[in-house]
């Protein structure tokens, strides 16, 4: 029987939903506790949005960032000694939760990051004029091609900025630029979704957000971590911390390898793959990376309820 190797994934933005981390925290002080200096740190009241608010605030990214991190990181706390992790990883905004669960980083350093990282996105969506949308059904070398060509014609930036699965990809850049892929997108045969997003994330329209909230990061010391980490921006594994931080400080303006990082993991012996966080959205899109493989098998760890399941997965 072949060994088994547990990765950690913590999902990113677009996993948010309401009530989101509410029965960990009304069943743990500790929770509670989390949210409180959130809350304290990015000067918004958190819970009270994500417990009662609407969608609409929900999706504010300056909102949502420290929120995800704080149910992200709640849930690992509660449930880390019931596992041993061999690799972690996040996707986007959840690469912040690795880093916190790996020590790299600690818990307030990770949580004044993401509320910096949330309010200059927001910001930066203001200013340059852009936006993503997701493009489905399409593979890869075809969502390329036309994102490349878009770009050729319209002089405008656009790239691919997500690689979520081997047919969802999203991409990124100045508005007008994404509307004239859709058409190139629909003539292909494929399916093409805008997103609810305040700005072109992962592209470099994001580079002044990005060299500002380097400018954080350049201010603390960050450790090894104590397992591996495979990034969003290279797809592997790195250990050292200065190295480590120049990979955040681009991550920004990077695109998410995450077909690839998943494909690394498998090729470095992962096996079992746990996400921690709302909607089980990596979940999901493992399987098709992967595809059916007998030896793999994936679990969604959304609230302290789900202990049953862990218990299973774990016999």
């Amino acid at each position: 029987m072949a060994s088994v190797k547990t990765a950690i994934l913590f999902p990113g933005q677009g996993s948010q939903e309401k009530g989101m981390g509410r029965s960990l925290a009304e069943k743990e002080s500790q929770a509670m506790e989390l949210w409180k200096k959130a809350e304290k740190i990015c000067g918004h009241p958190l819970r009270e949005i994500f417990w009662g608010g609407d969608q609409e605030d929900m999706s504010r990214t300056e909102y949502l960032q420290p929120a995800l991190t704080v149910v992200n990181l709640n849930l690992w706390f509660f449930f880390r000694e019931k596992f041993q992790a061999q690799a972690m990883a996040g996707h986007s905004l959840g690469e912040y939760c690795a880093l916190c669960s790996t020590r790299v980083i600690e818990v307030e350093q990770v949580l004044k990051l993401v509320s910096l990282r949330g309010r200059l996105m927001a910001e930066s969506g203001q200013d340059s004029d852009g936006t993503m949308a997701a493009v489905l059904k399409l593979d890869q070398a075809v969502v390329e091609e036309l994102t490349e060509r878009t770009a050729r014609k319209t002089g405008l930036t656009i790239i691919v900025a997500n690689y979520n699965t081997p047919r969802q990809f999203v991409v990124s850049g100045h508005v007008n630029a994404i509307k004239n892929l859709e058409s190139l997108v629909s003539e292909s045969g494929g399916r093409f979704m805008k997103l609810p997003v305040s700005g072109a994330f992962h592209s470099p329209l994001m580079d002044e957000a990005a060299h500002e909230l380097a400018r954080m990061m350049k201010k603390d010391s960050w450790k090894s971590p104590d397992c591996d980490i495979f990034f969003n921006s290279t797809a592997r594994s790195e250990k050292d911390p200065e190295k480590i931080k120049k990979l955040m400080q681009k991550q920004m303006t990077s695109p998410v390898y995450f077909v690839q990082l998943i494909t690394n993991m498998k090729e470095k012996g992962i096996n079992r793959f746990i996400e921690m966080g709302p909607k089980g959205v990596l979940s999901r899109m493992v399987p098709q990376i992967l595809g059916s493989n007998e030896d793999i098998s994936v679990l969604n760890i959304t609230s302290p309820e789900d202990a049953d399941k862990l218990r299973n997965f774990n016999e």
